[in-house]
């Protein structure tokens, strides 16, 4: 501790503040999803993902244009041939040298023993097409269906919760019995039916994950819907004479962007996961349309001989659910006001 003596007035002179720098603000003023952007820069798993899937994206639709094969154009004489890429034919530590290992435990060059000169860089399948160009067909249909899916279960769902819940008493209630109804009857079931009425095929698909996928977007947009009714700026809007359309679409909903967001995200990958697996069990597109659900079923049923078949388009499924998941779950944190710092 200091004694009397030792403290002297040098010890107190008051700070120095410039009144003209008095009141600047030193960080930038940032609206609500200029601050959501940064804070997901900051989650290096969600810029990664988000990197990943537009490259997936632009993939999907030039892909196929970088094969000189068309993803249904059958070669049979090059039947079942794995991958090649020239250049890294000759790095055998690389699975692109166009070998195979028979059931012997014999490794040969099948491109040399069938005397092919061309290379396919995921190989082929049994019907002789290029897995290459069938894999980037395949997510280009399974994204394009993920993303419909997701579209139409947002419109309805969004436009259902808010209806309920704002309208509320017998209505609300009778919505609600019928979504609870909804939901009672097993997807699969439903689903499968649609597919058996319609006939497989990209629109029977759509509408038949969306028949039921919609429930959960509607379940949480009522709980927002009944959460903002009551308070001020709704009633600023009605006193003000606004129509409730208007409340609803120009006051509430955009008051619950941020979660109508990730939980659009969030059924991205479901909807994948589910036509990969309606396709996988034969209820999916039929030949000659590829899927990413198809090709593993296709690759499936030659696994043990020909294990690239299924590998490449179950990676494939793998790398977007995960991706899509970590930039939903990013989102979900610099959306969610409770998680700010």
């Amino acid at each position: 501790m200091l004694n009397k003596e030792e403290i002297s007035k040098d010890m107190f002179v008051p700070a120095q503040i410039d009144p003209s720098k008095s009141e600047t603000i030193a960080k930038p003023s940032l609206n609500f999803w200029q601050d959501s952007w940064l804070r997901v820069r900051k989650n290096k798993g969600a810029v990664i993902s988000l990197v990943v899937i537009v490259l997936l994206l632009i993939l999907a639709f030039i892909g196929p244009l970088l094969s000189p094969y068309k993803y249904d154009y059958q070669n049979t004489d090059n039947h079942d041939l794995p991958p090649r890429v020239q250049g890294l034919e000759n790095i055998h530590w690389l699975p692109f040298d166009g070998t195979l290992t028979n059931k012997a435990g014999i490794t040969y060059n099948a491109y040399e023993v069938r005397h092919v000169k061309e290379y396919y860089w995921f190989g082929t399948d049994e019907l002789g097409r290029d897995i290459f160009a069938r894999t980037w067909k395949g997510t280009q249909v399974s994204l394009f269906i993920a993303f419909m899916a997701a579209l139409v279960d947002m419109v309805i769902g969004v436009t259902y919760g808010a209806v309920s819940g704002y309208v509320g008493g017998k209505v609300d209630s009778v919505m609600q019995r019928i979504m609870e109804i909804i939901i009672g009857i097993p997807n699969l079931i439903v689903v499968v039916l649609m597919i058996l009425v319609l006939k497989p095929g990209i629109i029977p698909i759509i509408i038949a994950i969306t028949i039921t996928s919609w429930t959960s977007m509607a379940r949480v947009v009522r709980a927002q819907v009944l959460k903002y009714k009551n308070q001020e700026f709704v009633l600023a809007a009605k006193t003000l004479g606004a129509s409730n359309i208007s409340i609803i679409f120009k006051h509430m909903i955009p008051n619950m962007f941020g979660i109508i967001i990730i939980n659009t995200m969030f059924s991205i990958p479901s909807a994948i996961f589910f036509e990969a697996f309606l396709s996988f069990i034969g209820l999916g597109l039929q030949e000659p349309n590829a899927s990413l659900g198809t090709l593993v079923n296709e690759g499936y049923k030659s696994m043990r001989a020909y294990p690239y078949q299924m590998i490449t388009p179950s990676i494939m499924i793998a790398l977007i659910m995960i991706c899509f998941n970590l930039v939903a779950d990013g989102l979900r944190d610099a959306l969610d006001p409770k998680m700010r710092d």
